[in-house]
C-alpha cells in the first residue's frame, strides 16, 4: 500500500516538460519567423497634404480671382475657371481621357505660370481612384523632348484643393 501511495504521489510531482517535449514546436515557430520576415512586402505610405475649401475664405487684395477647378462628373470632365466652364473633355469609352487633360493643365500652366494651386471637385457615386488618377495628372505632367524616348516629369499645380463638384 505504501509502494502504491509513492508511486502515484511520484507520477504527480513528475514535470510537465518531461511529459511534453516542445522542441519541435519551436522549432517550427523558428522557421515560421524567419520566413515571414524574409516574404513581408514593406510597403511606403504617401502623405499628401490637401486643403479643403471654404467658403468662409475672402481673396487677397490686389490679387485676381482666378480659380482653376478640374471638375470630375460620370460623363467626362470639365476645367472651370471658378465661374465658367471653359473646357470639356468627354470620356473615352469607360476611361477618363487624361492625356488630353494633362495637355489642357499643360496649356494652363504655360498661361499662368506663376500660379501653384488647383481644385478637383467630384461628383457623388464617382469612384474614388478617377480622384487619384484626376490629381495625380493635375499635379505634374511627364513631358518628352524631341528626339528622346524618355520624359521629364514636370510640375504643375502642386497645391491641390478637393471638394465636391456643384
Amino acid at each position: 500500500m505504501a509502494r502504491r501511495r509513492r508511486r502515484q504521489k511520484e507520477e504527480l510531482d513528475m514535470d510537465i516538460m518531461e511529459v511534453l517535449n516542445l522542441t519541435p514546436m519551436m522549432d517550427v515557430f523558428t522557421v515560421l519567423v524567419v520566413f515571414l520576415l524574409i516574404t513581408a512586402v514593406f510597403t511606403s505610405i504617401t502623405i499628401m497634404e490637401l486643403s479643403v475649401p471654404t467658403g468662409a475664405g475672402a481673396a487677397a487684395a490686389g490679387k485676381p480671382n482666378f480659380a482653376i477647378e478640374v471638375i470630375v462628373r460620370k460623363a467626362g470632365l470639365e476645367i472651370a475657371n471658378g465661374k465658367s466652364v471653359e473646357a470639356v473633355i468627354p470620356k473615352k469609352g469607360d476611361k477618363y481621357d487624361l492625356e488630353k487633360l494633362s495637355e489642357v493643365m499643360r496649356g494652363i500652366k504655360a498661361q499662368y505660370p506663376d500660379k501653384e494651386d488647383a481644385t478637383v471637385l467630384m461628383e457623388p457615386k464617382v469612384e474614388y481612384d478617377y480622384l487619384v488618377q484626376v490629381m495625380d495628372v493635375v499635379r505634374s505632367a511627364v513631358v518628352k523632348t524631341p528626339g528622346s524616348t524618355l520624359g521629364a516629369r514636370v510640375t504643375l499645380f502642386p497645391k491641390i484643393s478637393i471638394g465636391d463638384a456643384p
